[in-house]
């Protein structure tokens, strides 16, 4: 099918190159991105060759062409990993065109045929998305369409089966997932509220997976139906957000194969003015595991998506331990103040001071033996009783964290941050048996501009714990020339671990240059084991060391 579909989009580029009229109104664009790694032997790490999982160098790589003529789109993606870079998963090894689609769009109406990525509300029941650095994909491949009728109101269906890798989808494999999504603002609709400062807006999904029972142990249900309500509210300076998700019984590798409904609920509640933001988020998840197989687990084939309420840190030591959400359980709540001291005030000075205070916290739900006999989670059982208000005594996870943001004149700024954490790494990071991580946190972030294009930054970060690997200390010094290159040496040093042989420094050295939409970069050195997540998924870094090599266009 997806050689129709190649044939199909060079059919109408050679249409385009042959027909003047038709040339000047085509586009095409493109990008491209290698990533490779070229691993070396190090003693102190424990790598005694240049052997890491059995290879000596990773690649990963894609190009994406896309071609538009008038109402007409069309495009495709190659990747090649040959063979993966060390933390991806190996099924990922080969290359070919996993992305293909044709499409056609008017003001009122959308229709995709091939691959393609769709969400419905915040993606409790349906979200197909790519994220590189993860190597995750779970694209569908089908048909997708989308109608307005009247302004204010979208619907969306969905039909298709996930990307699992390479594996070409065969009948009574992995699922068939199809879904529905309607959407209302009820302000375009209804003439009284055009004007209205309350502005809502109201939306629901329904999605379905269908795959065969062949297990010989139970009867498993074959259409596993999820719904979803959502509101979005909004007056003045104040906005509500919330939506509830329920999923009939699943059961799977993921949850022990029981019977047991899912149910989701996030909520928000936000307030801005100029200088001041404030947000409140609490979200609810039990047995939420929802893909389009039931004998998979790990990073693939995942219908829905469990956004996280913890806030993402970019600097190496406050983002060493990074959550991963729990969609078999998980209660949790986010606080976030920012707040601009003015412009000329005492603390503000001349160019006002930010600060930001975050607190999450996310604990297991508390969970209920059905009655005397059945033990909780038992296989082919209802699992489990679960209040959905009570919360289990259980943190997975929490952070409290403060930033100061400071610009002293036109030369000078400063970031200075301090992060509390408890981290429960046994259940997170499945490393079974060792104790939470409790650690202290600080930092400070200092850019000097030298002038209108060079600029010198500092970083020094310092990690205490007594847990997991115990205390690291970190810096690094970047200087720029804007905006073609930049220059960067960095060592994360693990002073506390407890075995003195693994007291290692992890320097890197790094360079980079841009020209327009060209990027390359280059670094040389070692990279610490520890975890890679983007929106609460993860996974697994080993260490090594080597050579990295990035190179990115846009065309």
């Amino acid at each position: 099918m997806k050689r129709i579909f190649l044939a199909f989009i060079l059919l109408f580029f050679v249409i385009g190159l042959s027909a003047q009229s038709l040339l000047d109104q085509s586009r095409v664009n493109g990008s491209f991105q290698i990533d490779g790694q070229f691993y070396m032997p190090d003693n102190e790490l424990g790598i005694t060759d240049s052997v890491i999982g059995g290879r000596k160098m990773g690649l990963n790589g894609f190009g994406n062409i896309t071609y538009t003529l008038g109402n007409f789109s069309a495009g495709m993606r190659y990747e090649a990993y040959l063979t993966p870079i060390a933390g991806f998963d190996p099924a990922q090894e080969g290359n070919g065109f996993p992305y293909v689609y044709a499409s056609y769009n008017t003001e009122n109406l959308s229709v995709t045929a091939g691959n393609f990525y769709e969400q419905f509300g915040n993606g409790l029941v349906l979200r197909s998305y790519e994220e590189w650095t993860l190597g995750y994909d779970n694209s569908l491949n089908g048909l997708k369409a989308t109608y307005r009728p009247v302004k204010g109101v979208n619907i969306k269906a969905v039909y298709g089966s996930q990307r699992y890798y390479w594996q070409k989808f065969e009948r009574n494999s992995r699922g068939i997932v199809r879904g529905a999504d309607a959407e209302v603002e009820l302000n375009e609709v209804l003439p009284s509220m055009n004007t209205s400062d309350f502005r809502i807006t109201l939306g629901g999904s329904a999605v379905s997976k269908f795959q065969r029972d062949a297990d010989p142990s139970y009867f498993l249900p074959e259409n596993v139906g999820a719904f979803a309500g959502r509101v979005n509210m909004s007056a003045g300076k104040f906005n509500f957000m919330s939506e509830y998700a329920y999923k009939i019984n699943d059961p799977s590798s993921t949850n022990n194969f029981i019977y047991k409904e899912g149910q989701a609920l996030l909520s928000s509640l936000s307030y801005s003015q100029r200088g001041l933001g404030i947000i409140l988020q609490v979200k609810r998840v039990d047995n939420m595991s929802f893909k389009s197989d039931r004998g998979v687990t790990g990073n693939a084939l995942d219908i829905s998506f469990i956004p996280p309420l913890n806030r993402i840190h970019s600097y190496s030591l406050t983002g060493r331990y990074p959550y991963a959400t729990q969609p078999n359980g998980e209660m949790g709540l986010q606080f976030q103040l920012n707040y601009k001291i003015p412009k000329g005030s005492t603390l503000g000075g001349k160019y006002g001071t930010g600060i930001a205070l975050n607190f999450s916290q996310v604990n297991d739900i508390q969970r209920l033996a059905i009655n005397d006999s059945t033990a909780i989670g038992q296989d082919g059982t209802l699992g489990y009783k679960s209040d959905f208000f009570k919360v289990s005594d259980h943190i997975f996870f929490r952070d409290f964290n403060v930033e100061v943001d400071k610009k002293f004149n036109s030369k000078w700024k400063a970031v200075v941050q301090y992060m509390n954490l408890l981290f429960d790494i046994a259940t997170i990071q499945g490393k079974s048996g060792q104790e939470p991580v409790k650690a202290n946190i600080a930092l400070t972030d200092v850019t000097w501009r030298i002038n209108s294009t060079r600029s010198l930054r500092f970083e020094l970060q310092g990690l205490w714990t007594k847990q997991d690997k115990g205390n690291w200390a970190a810096g690094l010094i970047e200087y720029a020339i804007a905006p073609q290159w930049f220059f960067a040496v960095a060592d994360q040093y693990n002073y506390g671990n407890k075995d003195v042989n693994h007291r290692n420094h992890y320097f890197t050295g790094s360079l980079g240059y841009n020209k327009d939409t060209t990027r390359i970069a280059l670094t040389f050195g070692r990279q610490a084991e520890g975890v890679v997540c983007v929106g609460g998924v993860c996974r697994q870094v080993p260490a090594s060391s080597g050579i990295t090599l990035t190179l990115s266009t846009n065309f």
